[in-house]
């Protein structure tokens, strides 16, 4: 996580607990003078429109006030629905027994791209079932990863 995803996390994670939500992850993306700001939110219920309505009006006063992004930005606020991203380490261990897709950084025993049965978490690697093999799987070398959903 760079250190601008962790300034933006420390400021909108209190505001998305104040009501009654779990700050699911960020994504801070910029294209030249463009700059997104995708905020996922989780609670136990699931997303509604209107938790998602009153979060984003409290992030633009505070991200006003706080002025962490220089000038102007998109600000999206959603559920991470059920093709979900995964950002942190529990959030693996929370979603065990999930099917999920990932992508390392840079090759693990010749491959970057994985899709299997996440078996949970062991120390901090990831555990993950892929076909009839396990693969030990280090945190920090995931790029992306998604769970697949099933229907």
């Amino acid at each position: 996580m760079s250190s601008k995803q962790a300034e933006l996390e420390a400021l909108i994670a209190p505001v998305a607990e104040s009501f009654g939500c779990e700050l699911w992850g960020l994504e801070y993306q910029t294209q030249g003078q463009q700059v997104l700001l995708r905020i996922y939110l989780d609670k136990e219920d699931g997303i509604q429109l209107e938790d998602c309505e009153r979060v984003s009006r409290q992030v633009s006063a505070v991200m006003d006030v706080e002025d962490p992004i220089s000038g102007e930005y998109t600000l999206e606020v959603s559920s991470p629905g059920t093709d979900r991203p995964i950002y942190k380490l529990e959030q693996y261990q929370r979603l065990a027994g999930q099917q999920i897709r990932l992508r390392l950084r840079i090759a693990f025993e010749g491959r970057r791209k994985f899709a299997g049965l996440l078996k949970g978490v062991e120390g901090d690697e990831i555990v993950l079932q892929v076909d009839n093999e396990e693969y030990l799987l280090p945190f920090e070398l995931i790029e992306k990863a998604n769970v697949v959903p099933t229907y």
